[in-house]
């Protein structure tokens, strides 16, 4: 089932009532909408005069809801967590704990070869020579041994945007398009993590001591050109802050179509196909992790 993404840009009360979250400003307190809980995915809260009652965070939690709180720069900050989503949670953790060097430098070579080829589909698709990455999906080592991810990048970000384009989260415009799209992104990977009772702080190859999810920076990996043809269209039409009706776009994101073999699903549904393959690889019952094919 599709999930909704509710995004409170101004001060709205939030509250539960009878399995419902309901909305309302402190203006106006008899005018109010509610939503049903099962049918939320995702709640972004960018305005600091938010309020929202602990009653409503549990049922939130309950549900593996995203809930996403931004700072004072309105940007995503800190999101909740369920600590408890999945009924084999326990033997999930066990299995990532003790999987095997070999396994992971596998499941990395993997995630590599898919996220060059949906950057190469992209430039295609967008009229650029995506050829050009065609020999660094081909044949990656373990681990990624020789860099063929970074490598690609340059020539990715170059076809993309132009020589003068330097991708940093400090850079210039679309650099603040691609931060947002991108947090938008890891939030609900790791939604999906949580929800095929693996941990995010078990990364496959993205280890820093100050990351608490680096497995969502694992398997986001080859969704990440979904959020670049967003964030290219955007562009092209002018778009270079990050304003309310970008942002609204951006979340877009969470909808857009994303093919697997011959089936189509929303990427926020298809996230639960990849994550779910990812448990039954590190389980050992399964080989190859199912990531979309960029059309």
């Amino acid at each position: 089932m599709l999930k909704r993404a509710l995004f409170f840009s101004t001060p709205y009360c939030l509250n539960l009532r009878n399995g419902q979250m309901v909305i309302h400003t402190r203006e106006a307190p008899d005018i109010q909408k509610s939503v049903p809980i099962e049918d939320i995915g995702f709640v972004i809260l960018e305005d600091q005069q938010c309020s929202i009652t602990l009653p409503l965070l549990n049922a939130l939690s309950d549900n593996n809801v995203a809930v996403i709180f931004c700072g004072e720069n309105r940007m995503p900050n800190a999101m909740l967590m369920n600590l408890d989503s999945n009924k084999t949670q326990g033997e999930c953790y066990r299995t990532q704990i003790e999987a095997s060097e070999p396994l992971k430098k596998g499941l990395w070579k993997q995630i590599v070869e898919a996220k060059i080829r949906n950057q190469a589909a992209l430039l295609r698709k967008l009229g650029r020579d995506g050829d050009k990455l065609k020999p660094y999906y081909m044949n990656v080592k373990s681990a990624d041994a020789d860099n063929r991810e970074g490598i690609a990048a340059k020539i990715y970000w170059s076809e993309l945007f132009g020589t003068d384009f330097i991708r940093s989260r400090e850079g210039s415009s679309p650099n603040n398009l691609l931060n947002y799209g991108y947090t938008i992104l890891r939030a609900a990977v790791t939604r999906s993590i949580m929800g095929s009772g693996l941990f995010p702080a078990f990364g496959i190859f993205h280890r820093n001591r100050y990351n608490a999810f680096p497995l969502a920076d694992d398997l986001m990996e080859p969704y990440r050109p979904f959020v670049d043809e967003l964030v290219y269209n955007l562009y092209s039409q002018g778009h270079e802050q990050l304003n309310k009706e970008v942002k609204s776009q951006l979340l877009r994101i969470l909808f857009m179509d994303t093919r697997f073999d011959k089936v189509m699903r929303p990427l926020d549904v298809g996230l639960t196909f990849t994550s779910s393959s990812m448990a039954k690889c590190l389980a050992g019952t399964q080989k190859k992790i199912v990531y979309p094919i960029l059309e």
